[in-house]
């Protein structure tokens, strides 16, 4: 799965932190997120969706050998 959360903060202009604080996670789970690392649950992803007020599939995609 790809993502751009990155772009997304950035078009927020907020942070690692400020995001993570925003919806109750550390810093070290955005960042994990945005290095394909993590894959977030449902619930967090719609966090997301909610702060970036675009739909989850927007900023989440998935690739060919997902």
């Amino acid at each position: 799965m790809k993502n751009t959360i990155k772009v997304q903060r950035a078009i927020l202009d907020i942070t690692q932190e400020d995001l993570a604080k925003s919806i109750g996670v550390s810093r070290q789970t955005i960042n994990s997120i945005e290095k394909n690392r993590y894959v977030p649950s449902t619930v967090l992803a719609l966090k997301l969706s909610t702060i970036f007020k675009t739909p989850v599939n927007d900023f989440f995609t998935l690739e060919e050998d997902d």
